[in-house]
C-alpha cells in the first residue's frame, strides 16, 4: 500500500537538508519505498560522544529526521505539515564507527497524529536503535 500524498524525490529531500542538523551530521536520505523511507548518518566525530562510541542524541536525530520526513509525505502539504510530539529511543548496539541506516515506516497515519516506527541499524543489518516517533498533524493557518 502506498502511503504518499507526493511522488518522493530524493534529491530534493537531501537538498531541503542543506544548512541544517541534518547536513551537520552527514544524514543523507536513500531509498523510498511503498511504505517506508531510509536515510543514512556516519558514525564520525560528529556523531561521537566522549567515549567514543555513538552518541544517544545523534540516534534520535537521525530518527526524527527519517521519521518527520516521511511524516510531512503522507500528508496533503502545503495544507497540513507534521511536527515531532514525542521520540522514545530504546539503544541496542553501541557503535564506534562506520555508518547507521534508519528506516522509517508508520503504525497509524491519522488525521490528528501520526505513530511511526523507526528502526536503526548498522552497515550488516543488525539492530542498533528502536524508536517511536509521534508526530502531529497541523492545519495552515490562513492569513
Amino acid at each position: 500500500m502506498k502511503i504518499w500524498q507526493v511522488e518522493i524525490d530524493l534529491d530534493v529531500i537531501n537538498a531541503r537538508g542543506n544548512n541544517t542538523m541534518s547536513e551537520h551530521l552527514g544524514i543523507v536520505f536513500t531509498e523510498v519505498g511503498e511504505d517506508y523511507l531510509v536515510a543514512r548518518m556516519p558514525v564520525d566525530q560528529r556523531t561521537k560522544q566522549p567515549l567514543g562510541i555513538m552518541h544517544g542524541g545523534a540516534s534520535c536525530v537521525l530518527a526524527e529526521t527519517v521519521g518527520s520526513t516521511a511524516a510531512n509525505y503522507c500528508v496533503a502539504f502545503p495544507t497540513f505539515y507534521c511536527v515531532g510530539l514525542d521520540i522514545n529511543t530504546n539503544h541496542i548496539r553501541s557503535m564506534r564507527g562506520g555508518e547507521v541506516i534508519g528506516t522509517a515506516r508508520p503504525f497509524h497515519l491519522g488525521k490528528s497524529t501520526q505513530v511511526w516506527s523507526i528502526e536503526i541499524k548498522n552497515e550488516e543489518g543488525q539492530l542498533v536503535s528502536v524508536n517511536r516517533l509521534t508526530m502531529a498533524v497541523l492545519q495552515q493557518k490562513q492569513i
